[in-house]
């Protein structure tokens, strides 16, 4: 032990003494930074102490610069734009203003960036959801080549672009990294565990429906332990409770919750990782890297059997067996809900709300026992009847720090040095302990998270295990994100409103995405993978084709299935995909 402490002073030394040349009041910050907020860390003191000087030295051109970025708003962004951005400033000179605002709101500012040519941010932090957009338009600086070539001098030489677990959703089909993850987190299944374990409860389930109350495998167990806990158990504790929660409210958040993943999970689209081809879960059908359609007339499937049985089991579900007032809340609004303690399950729910569904009862966070463990457990999603082994089987959401050709290149490699301290090794795993939102494979190995993992209700567990390859963001299928997006939520709010039938607002959607693809194929300017359409022919033609769009089942309720969640832990504690 003396001689490793000589040998930790020695190099503390040597670090110090390498420092002549930087500022000492800098390093001075640096210092205080490392010790008081950036732990722990995968690196050593002397290590973060390294990195935090090349940060000043590649900043000193920018230093008294101020930038702006901005995120939507979630507990991981709000402390980069607290606690980060201040850091940052103290450390390197350049101070940042990081703008929080809905994710919605991120997109909007992203395309008057692009239409305009006018440097609205210096840096976005946007899902990787538009990667098929940023790959073709043109407007995205190819980071590959940005950080051998002009942004190589602010470029961290520490910055590991192979630990990020997200590295594939961000890269484009031509190989090249388009957007550098920031954040990281998946939809699963929740549930109260707790609830699950009474044995009088699955007594009582096991003589309604003749299996075992556990994990739902398919969407029948859902739905069949949904109808249990609304109308079967109704209470625990003198508490209503219900089987089930959800949004319906008419907002960009509807659109989402369909587009990450909602059909794929029904089982929409094709086999295939990280998106299906050629068809994907948005039921747009690509020919190379060329989308042809997403009608089923044209072979797609944004209409098919499997997206209408999709939408109208979502919207069953909402109003049998959701809480009061779940119809008129959006994505912000219902997540939190769950710390209420009134809702036995989740078919999916973001693990970005892991930090606030972890929180102390004297928060009134009611899923938690007095001493902090959770009383809910997270899961892999059920599928519905048209999915098939092989297909993705839910959504995950990558964050990413993108830079846009139209800001100017000083502006820009400041915002880039800031967006690298945000990932660096020095402040990525203090960052996921705070938001619980992995974005690098050797912070969620931490010791640090092994002795955490009881208090996270199988987060950790997952992020270890190979089945997280089968949860991934939207792919490069889609050509414009900002503009199709907008279709999903408009004609999805319709038919949740009652305004048209199920059939009707399918047909509409995909014929809506189909006249955009036409536009853009008519525009010419996305280059060799824009769309060309295939010209409409009678859907029975696709419909018996091999794979998607898929012919409508006979039975869509298959006898449920379960798992007991114990042993699906552990499978992936065993690195098992269950």
């Amino acid at each position: 032990m003396k001689l490793r402490r000589l040998l930790m002073t020695g190099m503390l030394t040597i670090a110090f003494l390498s420092l002549a040349s930087v500022g000492m009041a800098d390093m001075k910050a640096a210092e205080k930074w490392i010790d008081t907020e950036f732990q722990p860390s995968t690196l050593s003191k002397a290590e973060q102490m390294k990195e935090m000087e090349w940060f000043i030295k590649a900043a000193a051109p920018f230093k008294g610069m101020e930038i702006k970025v901005v995120s939507e708003t979630i507990p991981t962004h709000e402390y980069e734009s607290r606690v980060l951005a201040k850091a940052f400033y103290e450390i390197t000179g350049i101070k940042v203003t990081h703008d929080l605002i809905q994710e919605g709101d991120v997109i909007e500012k992203l395309q008057v960036q692009f239409q305009s040519g006018e440097n609205v941010f210096d840096a976005y932090i946007n899902d990787s959801d538009l990667i098929g957009t940023h790959f073709r338009s043109g407007h995205v600086v190819n980071l590959t080549d940005w950080m051998t070539g002009e942004g190589k001098d602010v470029t961290l030489p520490t910055l590991d672009i192979d630990d990020f677990m997200g590295k594939s959703f961000t890269t484009g089909p031509d190989g090249k990294l388009y957007q550098l993850p920031d954040q990281q987190f998946a939809n699963l299944y929740w549930f109260r565990y707790d609830w699950f374990n009474k044995p009088e409860l699955k007594k009582a389930f096991k003589a309604k429906y003749g299996y075992e109350l556990g994990v739902p495998v398919n969407w029948s167990a859902y739905e069949d332990i949904a109808e249990f806990f609304t109308n079967d158990v109704r209470e625990i504790d003198g508490k209503a409770v219900y089987g089930h929660m959800d949004y319906g409210k008419k907002a960009p958040d509807l659109g989402w919750r369909f587009t990450d993943a909602w059909l794929s999970m029904a089982g929409a689209g094709d086999k295939g990782l990280p998106n299906g081809k050629p068809v994907d879960e948005w039921g747009i059908r690509v020919d190379g890297c060329k989308p042809v359609g997403s009608s089923v007339a044209r072979g797609g499937a944004a209409n098919g059997p499997a997206a209408k049985y999709a939408l109208r089991k979502y919207m069953e579900w909402l109003r049998l067996y959701a809480p009061p007032g779940a119809l008129g809340m959006d994505f912000y609004q219902s997540l939190p809900s769950l710390a209420k303690g009134n809702v036995a399950q989740q078919i999916f729910w973001y693990t970005a709300f892991t930090s606030s569904m972890v929180e102390s009862r004297s928060k009134g966070n009611m899923t938690v026992d007095d001493q902090g463990f959770p009383l809910w457990r997270m899961a892999p999603s059920p599928h519905g009847p048209y999915w098939e082994e092989g297909q993705k089987l839910g959504y995950q959401d990558c964050g990413s720090w993108t830079l846009l050709k139209s800001t100017p290149v000083q502006r820009r490699k400041a915002a880039w040095l800031f967006a690298q301290f945000c990932v660096a090794k020095t402040v990525s795993l203090k960052k996921t302990h705070v938001g619980l939102t992995p974005i690098r494979d050797s912070d969620i190995r931490h010791q640090s998270f092994t002795d955490r993992a009881p208090k996270l209700g199988g987060l950790v567990e997952f992020y270890r295990s190979p089945a997280r390859v089968a949860w991934t963001p939207t792919g490069t299928n889609v050509p414009d994100y900002p503009k199709l997006s907008q279709l999903w939520w408009q004609n999805i709010g319709e038919a949740v409103a009652g305004e048209v039938t199920v059939d009707t607002a399918m047909d509409n959607l995909a014929e809506e995405q189909d006249k955009i693809l036409m536009r853009l194929e008519r525009a010419n300017i996305l280059g060799e993978c824009g769309p060309k359409l295939n010209k409409p022919r009678d859907e029975s033609y696709w419909l018996k084709q091999p794979g998607s769009p898929k012919a409508k089942l006979d039975n869509e309720k298959p006898q449920g299935e379960t798992v007991n969640y114990d042993q699906l832990l552990k499978a992936w504690k065993d690195g098992r995909v269950k």
